[in-house]
């Protein structure tokens, strides 16, 4: 059996765009090809926050006043 599939490298693992069909512990070959990106392609920008694997607390937008005590309220303080 030959499949494609599209996935993208996460900065650590390959996420497959779609589930595949396989059971567990059935080895592969993987043959990779770069796919660049269309000119005009929508790029989601969800998918470009996701992959910053970013940090912080689950409530952080419920909580952004608190968090963010003590940092500069204008750009004239920002360095």
């Amino acid at each position: 059996m030959v499949m494609t599939l599209d996935a993208t490298f996460d900065g650590k693992a390959i996420q497959l765009d779609e589930p595949i069909d396989l059971e567990p512990n059935t080895r592969v070959r993987v043959t990779m090809e770069r796919v660049e990106p269309k000119l005009g392609e929508a790029y989601s920008f969800l998918d470009f926050l996701a992959s910053l694997e970013l940090e912080g607390p689950a409530d952080m937008s419920e909580r952004i006043e608190e968090l963010s005590e003590g940092f500069p309220t204008d750009r004239e303080n920002f360095s």
